[in-house]
């Protein structure tokens, strides 16, 4: 994994023997020679300096001298993979450290591709923590199960802390987020995006005084899946926040599925005078939201809830308006979910300086579109679903000429659904948006045509990635594969760092992908591909590939044995729905020792020599001790 670097056996920097020694600072005990105390000391003045976690990992492995010295000074530590190291090996190396993003589950566990229980579990992380980090400050967690006790252990240890955030986790319920509210007293940074929930409210209230502890939070984030309680079980989270006037500055809470205490909500927001983003969930209506709005008009990034009324419809219409016209700072808009299409052109007064607009969860048609999107000359950034169809998009192209980053959702994410965008969009999107940076696209039609006047009119792209639903769609034009497209995709857009593909793509499309995508980091593969050699060309030809994701192709074992040169150089392979054997991963497993194999089963109990999922991942401590009954690790 990227962010641990190990220094190997016999490096450099031992020299100087003989000379007055000092004790190592890194802990170790150790004596170290005069000349190397003051060079560690001058590097880790230097190292202070890099901010990049490829630049420090690359310094660590000069000698020993600048791996110590490395270690001493990173305060930021990523673990792409929660399984890639064990927590004490970490924190033995890390002592410094104040900030810390983990990685659990595969990506497909968003897709439920991954079975529950799999594990990333928080816990060893915690309790190796607790004790060795007194100064941490931030946790960005992602696809980890977090528990009740897991949230108290973090209240009661970390007495600097400030910054939770928990995107695509599991685990808890709003007693969870009671824990952290009760111990904000002088919060900065609340917000939650996103969350499942099987945790209890056992030890809410019982630990209070401990609680107190913990005084600086500043975030708590859980972005993608839903935090829901049974309705007797759910907590009044919000009115565990204390009195007085907090420094928060983000509070999002928009996939909370139950009911907040509002009075609790806007009481909170009055006594926030730094708060910059809140973004609040389907149970706000647009009456409550005005008030909000007009107790916090500082905000910049705002989440509205479900933008329609709850009351007098013509009432909340003519606030709504007000609201926004007193909102001058206003620059992100998200949301609107369970929208009212009448409530759109509400929003017309902040258009003008909106960088960001999330549409994601609304379901407007071209004709609503049109009037808002006219008026939003700066935006940089923006989610639609796809009913805004192909018209929606050539006005998005005639309207947002600094478009970098664009998301097109499909409302029906089926095979057989009719998707109301296409090549057509796709080609509006490319003329008009030259500084395009990113874009995920869904559709249900494209040409190669589409796709190489994309790659010649947005040649700055560093993420392309094309959906085409359905299995094994050609050019819907010419009835060709798509392999020319995706070509010039790789071949014209030379800063290009993720890229996924589908449709009807033969050996021909990854050759092209192998020779010229050089950069690449990220690959997903979907319903692609014809025999071994697509595999074989994207291991052998992408250097710099960290994460490759492939699912329902037909490549076998030859295709994964190609690549036994290269998975020690990736953080992980995950194969689903493919033609793999188990004597095939087994002999990958043999040839690869510090790589962990581990076979999915769907169905447990059944034996066959088949693979159903593959998910292979380097490691640093070997296979993990928590494994279930469905995770054969070979």
């Amino acid at each position: 994994m990227e962010e641990v670097s190990e220094m190997p056996a016999g490096g450099e920097g031992d020299g100087g023997k003989g000379l007055q020694c000092f004790p190592d600072p890194g802990g170790t005990g150790a004596q170290m020679p005069f000349f190397d105390h003051i060079l560690e000391n001058v590097l880790e003045n230097v190292l202070c300096f890099l901010t990049s976690r490829r630049d420090r990992n690359a310094a660590s492995l000069v000698c020993k001298s600048w791996y110590r010295a490395e270690a001493q000074t990173r305060i930021e530590l990523f673990i792409g993979n929660c399984y890639a190291v064990s927590p004490s090996r970490a924190v033995g190396r890390f002592r410094r450290v104040r900030s810390l993003v983990l990685k659990g589950k595969p990506r497909f566990a968003d897709f439920n591709l991954v079975p529950l229980e799999w594990g990333a579990r928080l816990t060893p992380w915690l309790t190796a923590m607790a004790p060795a980090y007194t100064c941490l400050e931030q946790i960005c967690l992602k696809r980890v199960t977090v528990a009740d006790d897991d949230l108290f252990l973090l209240a009661c240890s970390f007495p600097r802390f400030r910054d939770l955030s928990l995107i695509c986790c599991d685990g808890f319920t709003t007693a969870g987020l009671a824990i952290i509210a009760q111990n904000c007293r002088y919060g900065i940074h609340l917000s939650i995006q996103g969350i499942s929930d099987r945790f209890t409210t056992a030890g809410l209230y019982q630990f209070e005084s401990w609680f107190s502890s913990t005084r600086n939070l500043r975030s708590l984030d859980l972005i993608e899946n839903d935090v829901e309680d049974d309705e007797d079980e759910a907590v009044d989270w919000v009115s565990m926040f204390p009195p007085g006037n907090t420094c928060l500055e983000s509070l999002v809470f928009d996939c909370v599925a139950c009911p907040v205490n509002f009075e609790a909500l806007a009481s909170l927001v009055a006594r926030s005078p730094f708060l910059q983003r809140l973004r609040v969930n389907e149970h706000i209506s647009a009456g409550h939201l005005c008030q909000l709005l007009a107790r916090a008009p500082q905000i910049t990034d705002l989440g509205t809830g479900s933008f329609a009324a709850s009351g007098d419809a013509d009432d909340a219409e003519t606030a709504l308006e007000s609201a926004f016209h007193a909102s001058k700072s206003l620059s992100c808009l998200s949301g609107f979910r369970g929208i009212a299409a009448e409530y759109l052109h509400t929003i017309h007064p902040v258009c003008a300086h909106l960088t960001s607009l999330n549409f994601s969860y609304a379901l407007i048609s071209p004709q609503q579109l049109t009037p808002i999107i006219t008026c939003c000359p700066n935006l940089e950034t923006l989610w639609v679903l796809d009913s805004v169809g192909d018209d929606g998009l050539q006005m998005v192209a005639a309207s947002c000429r600094k478009l970098k980053k664009l998301t097109v959702f499909p409302l029906e994410a089926t095979e057989d659904s009719e998707g109301s965008v296409s090549d057509v969009g796709l080609i509006a999107i490319s003329a008009g948006c030259r500084k395009l940076r990113s874009i995920l696209y869904f559709c249900q039609r494209m040409t190669n045509n589409a796709v190489v006047t994309m790659s010649q009119n947005c040649q700055e792209l560093v993420v392309f990635r094309l959906c085409i639903m359905g299995r094994h769609r050609p050019d819907h034009l010419t009835g060709e594969p798509m392999d020319e497209g995706f070509g010039a995709i790789v071949k014209n857009c030379k800063n290009l760092t993720r890229l996924a593909v589908s449709g009807l793509l033969t050996d021909v499309a990854f050759a092209y992908i192998g020779k010229y995508g050089k950069l690449l980091r990220t690959l997903s593969v979907a319903f692609a591909g014809n025999t071994d050699l697509s595999l074989r060309y994207l291991l052998q030809g992408c250097p710099r590939l960290q994460k490759l994701e492939i699912r329902d192709c037909p490549f076998g074992d030859a295709g994964l044995l190609s690549g036994i040169d290269h998975y020690y150089n990736m953080r992980f392979l995950w194969m689903s729905s493919c033609r793999l054997s188990l004597n095939g991963c087994e002999e990958v497993a043999r040839a690869l020792p510090r790589m962990v194999v581990e076979v999915i089963k769907d169905m447990p109990g059944v034996e066959n020599d088949s693979v159903q999922k593959l998910y292979m991942y380097r490691s640093l401590v070997g296979p993990r001790n928590d494994a279930p009954t469905f995770v054969n690790i070979l």
